[in-house]
């Protein structure tokens, strides 16, 4: 039997990484176990939000990630008599050094993640499965089997499924995954598109549903996805098939070529009952699946494990009461809930066989397409709400306002906007961060030395020269995945020290 583990992480997919990256930072003591014996190399998602891209910045991979992806910057929407092009993102996002979905294979978002920890000196166990967990105490027991068969005995302190789907972490600690699977298959497929304009979207709907080529890049210039008709043939996903299908959505059937990975699949909208059973965690796909309206799976599961990571964290070294835990349900359980819910009707919209629904994207669509461009109050609303950059804790026990909250600006639970620009940057770095606005001489050393004593290592105090995000003279404790938990208008300084004592208590440690 190995030393106890603070954290044994199951699942080395985009979710598990990035949980790994968070808890490396913090120098808690864990590992990560896969049982597949190598990263996926085909590109199953392939969207990276503007808030994810935002939220991985601290461990320094977005740069990476932004070089290898694509941002494409248009949609095409092919219709029957006419091509209409939807730009994306003209509509200005000044409070994210993002402002764009950025397409790029799992395969490659793992391969960033993976060249990251192994920097740091982190060795993903593939090949590993976790056969059997059991609660004793305090601690959780683990049995893993190698890829040479035998077993191993670990202890942990708190186990979290990023374990996909088919969660074995889920099933160990008796959590329900309710839901349904939606009645038709889709088909996927990674391949050259002649002729394709390339950095924008291809859609093309018909009343049958849409077939849409995204931008990819690597292992293939496009990813091509479409539902398979009713009565088109089963078995097998073949190239003549897809320039069948191709051909009956309106797009140019002899141009596709040269598939390097061809699938078809059924779609689920499943969620976990709760996150969180005692020591056990879950995160990513183990905790929510639906379809991929919106490239919302693998963002949400990359925002779960990064709300997670430093609460755990943080109590693992004790500088964090075990309460601390209960806000990660609290939080995510309500996003898991909304993505579904928003995927589903997106879904259904643009693939369900009804005649109403027929009919609008027969009909409809096509008269209706030319006015969202130049609709750009409707085009930010929904680029807003994809990009996940709305997201907000505003009801969590870990965010609260002080008695006079500042009279415009983000409010406690909301992301930390990057205005100033570059105020993103300057909170990245792992910990807690205390941005105070006004005059200097409001926050002289002395005022705050009762409030960093004890956590001087966990909190990083910032005197803007400005009045950042707020017109008032502002304090804010920003969380450490870039939320913030305390903000207050004023210099008055009770509100704050009474926040940190509960949620940051130097008498734990």
């Amino acid at each position: 039997m190995t030393a106890p583990l603070d954290v044994l992480v199951v699942g080395a997919g985009p979710t598990g990484l990035a949980l790994a990256a968070q808890l490396r930072a913090y120098g808690v003591r864990f590992r990560v176990v896969d049982r597949s014996l190598d990263r996926v190399r085909e590109s199953r998602a392939l969207g990276i939000q503007p808030r994810t891209l935002e939220a991985l910045a601290g461990f320094g991979v977005t740069d990476r990630l932004v070089a290898r992806g694509n941002p494409a910057m248009r949609l095409r929407l092919h219709l029957a008599r006419r091509t209409v092009s939807v730009p994306l993102f003209d509509i200005g996002l000044p409070d994210t050094p993002y402002p764009f979905l950025l397409f790029l294979s799992q395969a490659e978002t793992e391969s960033v993640l993976g060249e990251h920890l192994a920097r740091r000196g982190v060795a993903i166990e593939r090949g590993t499965e976790l056969v059997r967990l059991e609660r004793q105490g305090p601690q959780v027991v683990g049995r893993l089997r190698g890829r040479d068969g035998a077993e191993e005995v670990v202890v942990a302190r708190y186990v979290v499924g990023c374990d996909g789907a088919h969660s074995t972490v889920r099933a160990q600690a008796g959590i329900g995954f309710e839901g349904y699977a939606y009645p038709q298959t889709y088909l996927l497929a990674d391949l050259e598109v002649a002729g394709l304009e390339p950095g924008a979207v291809h859609s093309y709907m018909t009343g049958d549903g849409m077939l849409i080529f995204f931008p990819l890049g690597s292992p293939a210039p496009w990813r091509m996805l479409a539902m398979r008709p009713s009565d088109a043939p089963d078995g097998e996903v073949t190239l003549p098939l897809l320039r069948q299908i191709a051909e009956r959505y309106g797009a140019d059937a002899s141009a596709l070529r040269d598939p390097v990975w061809m699938t078809a699949f059924r779609l689920h909208n499943r969620g976990a009952a709760r996150y969180r059973s005692g020591p056990f965690f879950l995160a990513g796909d183990a905790a929510h699946i639906h379809s991929p309206a919106g490239a919302q799976g693998m963002n949400t599961g990359i925002q779960d494990a990064l709300n997670l990571g430093w609460k755990l964290a943080l109590v693992c070294r004790g500088a964090a009461p075990e309460e601390l835990l209960e806000t990660y349900g609290i939080e995510r359980v309500p996003v898991g809930r909304h993505v579904r819910r928003f995927t589903d009707r997106a879904f259904v919209v643009g693939t369900s066989s009804s005649p109403l629904l027929r009919f609008a994207r027969a009909q409809l669509v096509p008269r209706l397409a030319p006015l969202a461009v130049r609709a750009t109050a409707l085009r930010g609303w929904a680029f807003r709400t994809v990009s996940e950059l709305g997201i907000h804790y505003r009801r969590s026990p870990a965010s609260a306002t002080g008695t006079r909250p500042p009279r415009r600006g983000p409010r406690a639970g909301d992301r930390l906007p990057d205005l100033p620009q570059g105020l993103q940057a300057r909170t990245a770095a792992p910990g807690w961060h205390l941005l105070l606005t006004g005059p200097p001489h409001l926050w002289p050393d002395h005022r705050l030395a009762p409030l960093l004593a004890g956590r001087d290592d966990l909190i990083t105090v910032h005197r803007l020269d400005d009045r950042g995000p707020w017109p008032d003279v502002a304090q804010a404790l920003v969380r450490p995945d870039g939320h913030i938990g305390y903000l207050a208008r004023g210099a008055a300084l009770e509100g704050l020290r009474a926040y940190a004592a509960r949620w940051l208590p130097t008498g734990t440690r």
